[in-house]
């Protein structure tokens, strides 16, 4: 075999090439013109590397993710591999059934850095000595001509948004996923300034900005947080009855009420499409103060967004309510005895007080007047009792007719007095508490500082009931 022509013939394609992707695929013809390997150009496109151009397989790989394969290998080291047997090479990726030897190489730079590699897969042995210097002078002028066309392909849009599904598919708070969508929305539209607008709780709001967000999104949010909730219902009722919408880039063209916050913080350019259900879920918008006018791709991506990460933003919120019930009791809604030994467990000696609740009378109730008077009771007095606490004191139903509360203190004589509160507040609700209070000591275990509050409260109960008692120190 004439490797010399054959050099000279692929070589031969390549001045003419408009592109680099054009290059790649004019090189993979004519080398293929020459011998019957399956051949394949991989250029890298972000961390990955892309099969730009391919022949002589059913089925090749589309990217490769780093360091895989012997593809993957090569590229990460620069280095050529020659494979006389396959099935001897743990690296080897099958593209076809009936391949025995393989010679990947570098492409490179004129500098010598590997843009992507070539890969040769053959069905039948052979003298690969000479395929590898071939190769390699072939794949050393296919990168000069690449970057003399600008370098390899960009990652398309569409190829972007796949990238940045991934990241919210991965997310797994509210925050992470909203940081995530504004990332992808601005990578894969190319304007500006993303804003995300969330329904679903008490009203209307904007969702968490960017790290460092940029002057029109500044101008944005300000404008929006101005103009009120209210006109943030405005913006996403019309983008939820209408559809997805965009401007034309058209200068002189006054924006619809709805917009006109934006107009004054500079928008010129906006894409708007609905996000989830508009009682839960909110609105995208991506705007920009340059004048563009927005292909219909650029919508439709920006919908495919919207949906992917309102897939994503619903699982969070769903997976947030599992958790919640999973610690939480079904009949208050107070937390219960999971949570409660994690508080504790970092209870503060000397500063932490744990207040032991019992209700008075509570089995008298129930057999009287039934389960579900009991049970009125006590969501009747979780409510009162929360209501008689401070702001980050907490309350846990940690039994039937058990409570403790776990508040911070300076002195156990607060502590008492906020037990008595306590006992006040179930008196108005017509029943009563027997309450024991305990002060972690230094060394003690937050299970023996729950006895010793226990302990105080029985003595309540042996002494009539209805009132407080501290467990010495």
């Amino acid at each position: 075999m004439d490797h010399q022509r054959i050099i000279r013939d692929v070589t031969a394609a390549l001045p003419t090439a408009p592109t680099a992707l054009d290059a790649c695929q004019r090189f993979v013809t004519a080398l293929a013109g020459h011998t019957p390997a399956a051949v394949s150009v991989l250029l890298q496109v972000q961390e990955r590397l892309r099969c730009v151009a391919a022949t002589g397989a059913w089925q090749v790989f589309s990217t490769v993710p780093p360091k895989t394969g012997i593809v993957g290998r090569v590229y990460a080291t620069g280095e050529t591999a020659v494979v006389p047997d396959v099935t001897a090479e743990p690296d080897h990726l099958p593209i076809r059934p009936d391949v025995v030897a393989e010679i990947c190489v570098p492409v490179v730079d004129p500098a010598g850095r590997p843009v992507g590699v070539l890969d040769l897969q053959w069905s039948a042995p052979l003298d690969l000595a000479p395929w590898r210097v071939t190769a390699e002078r072939l794949a050393s002028r296919l990168g000069a001509r690449i970057m003399a066309l600008g370098g390899p392909p960009a990652e398309s849009r569409s190829e972007k948004l796949l990238r940045h599904a991934a990241a919210l598919s991965a997310a797994t708070t509210e925050c992470e996923l909203i940081t995530a969508a504004i990332c992808a929305a601005r990578d894969v539209s190319g304007l500006a300034a993303p804003v995300l607008l969330l329904t679903g709780r008490a009203e209307t709001r904007l969702g968490r900005p960017p790290r460092t967000p940029n002057e029109l999104e500044i101008r944005i949010r300000a404008e929006l947080t101005e103009a009120g909730p209210a006109a943030l219902d405005r913006i996403v009722g019309r983008v939820h009855r209408y559809g997805a919408g965009y401007t034309l880039g058209e200068a002189g063209q006054p924006p619809t009420e709805e917009y006109v916050p934006l107009a004054r913080a500079g928008v010129r350019t906006l894409v708007a499409v609905p996000l989830g259900p508009p009682d839960g879920g909110g609105v995208l918008l991506v705007a920009d103060e340059r004048l563009v006018r927005p292909d219909p791709t650029t919508v439709s991506l920006m919908e495919l967004l919207a949906g992917q990460a309102w897939n994503s933003l619903d699982r969070i919120r769903t997976l947030d309510r599992l958790r919640e019930q999973a610690s939480s009791d079904p009949l208050t809604g107070l937390r219960h005895t999971g949570p409660f030994g994690k508080r504790i467990a970092a209870a503060t000696p000397g500063r932490t007080a744990l207040l032991a609740v019992d209700v008075d009378g509570f089995k008298t109730v129930n057999d009287t007047y039934g389960h579900q008077a009991g049970d009125r009771l006590l969501i009747g007095l979780a409510r009162a009792l929360e209501g008689a606490l401070r702001h980050g004191d907490e309350l846990y139903r940690i039994g039937g007719d058990e409570f403790v509360a776990v508040i911070e203190v300076n002195r156990p004589e607060e502590a008492v007095r906020i037990a008595e509160r306590l006992t006040e507040a179930a008196r108005r609700t017509g029943h009563t508490i027997s309450v024991g209070v305990a002060l972690p000591r230094p060394g003690e275990s937050a299970e023996l500082t729950l006895r010793r509050a226990d302990q105080a409260l029985y003595t309540v109960k042996r002494q009539g009931r209805d009132g407080v008692r501290l467990a010495p120190a």
